[in-house]
């Protein structure tokens, strides 16, 4: 199997009332644990980077990553640009394997934001690629973006009738109240918000910022609409506390086996967490 367009099994999700898990990966070890168990639990997975952990990593790389792990695992795998902003980069990392991407204009005012998005979706679609925009803005900060919880701006429903209409993106990402990196408390989503967009837009809807948010939140937002939610922080958090560990029992260990085999571990078990909660696993055998 080669790496598959997401958009499939996004809407074989949301038909069975679940959603995709999408994870942001900055190394191997990361990368390994997500598809490794996705594997195990039988769920359609998408990998994706923002733009400094694409450059961390590298776009070869990671894209030569993907297309070994879409043979060796008989599960769907899609690798994802999350909040690409520069149209140069999205191609070239379309050119280096990537078979989903974000534009993320949402900084733009809306005509150019559609503009933008359109040149973007009539490249990837004319290559099989998936595209996924942004209406309304996300708070907190992402990759190098940062936005405060003053200017951050919800997703107005009719607006992204009309933006989804003019652009012909694949997926949307919605602003309803989720923040990027930790939240200070606990987030209050607005689902009234989310089931008038869910009523007006067909494509399905994106959650980003779902790190932190309580698991009845999530289920909350599936049943109102949601087909792919987006973690990070809450990949790098535990990674980084096993690393700590292992250092803290024994300041001279060396091998990079141990304290990242440990850092791995710790991956999987919140990746598996995520897709359960999603209600993904055991989804791949029924496509």
């Amino acid at each position: 199997m080669s790496l598959k367009n997401p958009v499939s099994f996004i809407e074989a999700a949301r038909s069975n009332g679940a959603a995709i898990a999408s994870f942001n990966i900055h190394d191997l070890e990361m990368f390994a644990a997500v598809v490794e168990t996705a594997a195990e639990e039988r769920a359609p997975v998408i990998i994706q980077q923002t733009p400094t952990a694409q450059v961390h990593a590298g776009a070869e790389y990671i894209g030569a990553m993907a297309e070994a792990a879409s043979k060796m695992y008989d599960i769907p795998i899609a690798l994802h640009c999350d909040h690409f902003t520069d149209y140069d980069r999205i191609v070239r990392s379309i050119e280096c394997g990537y078979n989903s991407v974000m534009i993320d204009a949402s900084k733009l005012p809306y005509d150019e934001n559609v503009a933008l998005v359109r040149r973007v979706v009539e490249h990837a679609h004319a290559r099989g690629v998936a595209v996924e925009g942004e209406l309304g803005r996300i708070g907190g900060t992402e990759d190098t973006m940062t936005v405060d919880e003053r200017s951050a701006t919800f997703t107005d429903p009719e607006e992204a009738a009309a933006f989804v209409a003019a652009t012909g993106i694949d997926t949307l990402a919605v602003a309803i109240g989720t923040a990027h990196g930790e939240y200070k408390g606990e987030p209050d989503l607005d689902f009234e918000r989310l089931s008038a967009i869910r009523e007006r837009v067909s494509v399905p809807l994106v959650l980003h910022g779902a790190s932190g948010v309580p698991d009845w939140q999530i289920r909350e937002a599936l049943k109102r609409g949601v087909a792919k939610i987006n973690i990070a922080t809450e990949l790098k958090i535990p990674m980084a506390n096993a690393i700590k560990a292992c250092f803290a029992a024994d300041p001279s260990e060396s091998d990079p086996r141990k304290y990242m085999g440990a850092a791995k571990k710790a991956v999987k078990e919140v990746v598996r967490a995520k897709i359960r909660l999603c209600g993904a696993n055991g989804l791949a055998d029924k496509l």
